[in-house]
């Protein structure tokens, strides 16, 4: 066995005198340590505490016994649903909740029983559309240095489960609708992350082979260097189209579908393709007739804002939206709960969730309590600070109005029947008003003030703007 000698001493001669000042000021001294150990006192009721924490979660501890109580269940103003549908282990909130929109009402108009869109289909156009977005935007970059905040952005983010409401519009209105049964789930739509490696992996190489190419070419051929990339970026989608076969099956262009009653009897027996079958039973104008309104604290309300780069198909639209304050919003959603209409609804659900009961609530848990130190921010802050944001999409199907004015909301989730409270989330309007972000309404349903900001021409945010994360 070889002996190894270690010169520290010659060692640290090579260490930068720039790098060794590092600590010099502004790091933790001695002195700085002995103050802030202070911090714990060791009084018997920090240990008391710090023994429960030793072996029970934090929120098991923080749980507000004061506040145990479910809060009723009663809503004054309910959309008529039927069914609650399961994401499962994948971030596709933002179709469940979009198709979920279109499905209440399909299932209350043609008194079905309990129906489900086919998101798999969707799904599967939604990710060859990203690999799409993402290869052109290679192409459409190729003369900026791979450092551009751009560039890098686009290979940090070559695609996602992850989406929002433009991404259903879009889709819909170009590939159509099928029922579950024309295209089920496979494993990989309900666990997308190993697929969603492979695919991310192989849409980097083919990235990269596009830069090389327009790198590698002769100046005057890189003035005609588009077109070879375009040719080659349709042979990159072939091998994308063939792992998305594979993993989530052959999209539908044609099925037959027994329509029945909500009694189960047969009502008719037809052949569709997915474009019939949308403009037969869901034929709205989607990417028309609804309205992205967003309570964003950072930014100036009454003002419209486009997000670049930020949509699933690259010939579809950004997402835009209208910021305004939240009670504008909630008179928007109250008026079309009451006209029986869910609506795309985004927040940040983690916060203050009590996932066992189904609530949102600022009074579940009392952190302050427990460990000693106030929480104080307000939504702005918190925003600002990136403690909080819109995390996950759900349909808002209820209100409870109290001498007119709201009291607690209720959500459809897409997490199984299982979860919260049969499947949905209650949450109060102190809540709403904390963590509520977005909701996208049919136009009908909004003032005309509003619908005339839409003719302002919108300010443009970057993509990696992190307000504007795809909903998981």
């Amino acid at each position: 066995m070889k002996r190894i000698i270690v010169l520290v001493a010659s060692v640290a001669i090579l260490i930068p005198t720039a790098l060794s000042a590092q600590n010099a000021k502004g790091g933790i001294s001695a002195s700085d340590l002995s103050e802030i150990q202070k911090g714990y006192a060791g009084t018997p009721a920090d240990k008391a505490v710090k023994n429960a924490l030793a072996g029970t979660a934090i929120n098991v501890l923080a749980l507000n016994s004061e506040n145990a109580a479910m809060i009723d269940t009663h809503f004054s103003d309910r959309v008529k649903t039927k069914g609650i549908t399961d994401q499962k282990s994948s971030g596709r909130c933002w179709l469940f909740t979009g198709l979920n929109v279109m499905r209440a009402r399909m299932i209350d108009k043609y008194e079905l029983p309990e129906f489900q869109f086919s998101q798999s289909y969707i799904f599967f156009y939604d990710q060859l559309e990203k690999s799409n977005l993402f290869l052109q935007g290679v192409i459409d970059t190729r003369d900026l240095p791979f450092e551009d905040r751009q560039v890098d952005w686009l290979f940090s983010n070559p695609l996602s489960d992850g989406g929002q409401f433009t991404g259903v519009s879009n889709l819909v209105t170009k590939y159509g609708l099928v029922p579950s049964e024309a295209m089920p789930e496979m494993y990989s739509a309900n666990a997308t992350s190993q697929m969603a490696m492979l695919l991310k992996l192989k849409l980097r190489e083919d990235g990269l082979r596009l830069r090389e190419m327009n790198d590698n070419a002769d100046k005057k051929a890189r003035k005609t260097i588009e077109d070879a990339m375009i040719s080659a970026k349709i042979d990159m989608l072939k091998e994308i189209y063939r792992m998305l076969v594979l993993c989530l099956g052959v999209p539908p262009t044609e099925f037959e579908w027994t329509r029945c009653n909500a009694k189960g009897e047969i009502v008719s027996t037809e052949t569709y393709t997915p474009k019939s079958f949308y403009d037969t039973y869901v034929g709205a104008d989607l990417e028309n007739n609804y309205v992205m309104v967003m309570n964003d604290p950072l930014r100036e309300y009454g003002k419209v804002y486009e997000i670049d780069y930020d949509r699933h198909v690259y010939d579809g639209q950004n997402w835009v939206y209208v910021n305004l304050p939240i009670e504008k919003i909630k008179e928007m959603a109250i008026a079309s709960i009451k006209d029986n209409t869910a609506m795309y609804f985004s927040c940040d659900v983690g916060k203050c969730s009590n996932r066992s009961k189904g609530t949102l609530d600022l009074a579940n848990y009392d952190y302050e309590s427990l460990m000693g130190v106030s929480f104080g921010m307000n939504k702005e802050e918190r925003v600002k600070t990136h403690a909080s944001g819109s995390s996950h999409a759900m349909t808002l199907i209820a209100v409870d109005l109290k001498d007119g004015q709201p009291v607690k909301w209720m959500v459809e989730n897409s997490w199984g029947p299982a979860s919260g409270y049969k499947g949905c989330l209650i949450m109060t309007d102190e809540w709403f008003d904390n963590y509520m972000f977005r909701l996208v309404l049919e136009k009908k349903y909004v003032p005309s003030d509003v619908l005339q900001m839409l003719n302002q021409t919108p300010v443009k945010l970057p993509s990696w703007d992190p307000m504007f994360a795809p909903e998981e």
